[in-house]
């Protein structure tokens, strides 16, 4: 079995979410046991000022050396529990002196098991404006669609004045889904993805006969199996 390492904090409600979400998947696959686990709960006050300051090689080095202190601390292996800083992956993971597993790529993977071509976008409006999930998507053909930059703003302002304090509230979700139906409609997604580790908080299940596609499940389940190799 190997030691489960988590950047956190980015934040702190996904980590907790990320948390509950290994135990469970590692005590259906082990019969009841545990998982090893080392949480870096970072500050997300600190990650955010240095993105407004658009200043990516200093978020490179905060994330490696936070991936350094895992393994430090005996981490086999580590994850960072949110999508934003994804836009940095290949960076840090050729930095970290050991692997790493992506949240987009194992979205990916999954997208491509369930045969879809063409996926909305849900997360960050970082996310939503960067061009992170495109580049690993496109390089197998899947299409990738986000909401209009009213959308945008309206998912941004809800993300950090609710849902992150895990606020939720029925209105904000119905709106959030308004906002998948019209995408459904005009640009004929096939199914959406939460790109932020938050929105599986408010979003909990699939809706208009689409797949709602749980970046936090999919990424533990990738790490849980990784663990268990």
């Amino acid at each position: 079995m190997k030691k489960i390492g988590i950047i956190g904090g980015l934040g702190p409600e996904a980590t907790i979410d990320y948390y509950r979400n290994i135990i469970e998947s590692y005590r259906k696959k082990r019969n009841e046991n545990f998982p090893e686990i080392i949480i870096y709960s970072l500050n997300m006050k600190d990650f955010f000022d240095i993105l407004k300051n658009k200043e990516r090689d200093e978020i490179i080095n905060w994330l490696s050396k936070a991936v350094k202190s895992l393994q430090n601390a005996g981490a086999d292996f580590a994850i960072i529990a949110s999508n934003t800083p994804h836009f940095v992956f290949d960076e840090v993971k050729a930095l970290s002196p050991i692997p790493m597993l992506s949240i987009v790529e194992e979205t990916c993977k999954k997208v491509e098991n369930l045969g879809l071509k063409k996926l909305g976008l849900l997360g960050t409006k970082f996310t939503m404006s960067s061009d992170f999930y495109q580049k690993v998507f496109t390089k197998h053909n899947i299409s990738i669609v986000v909401p209009n930059e009213q959308e945008q703003k309206y998912i941004q302002k809800k993300l950090w004045t609710e849902i992150i304090f895990n606020k939720i509230v029925e209105e904000t979700r119905q709106e959030l889904l308004k906002i998948v139906k019209r995408m459904i409609d005009s640009a004929s997604i096939q199914g959406v993805i939460l790109g932020c580790t938050e929105l599986p908080l408010i979003l909990t299940k699939d809706e208009f006969g689409i797949p709602f596609l749980n970046t936090t499940r999919i990424h533990v389940e990738s790490a849980v199996s990784y663990c268990l190799r």
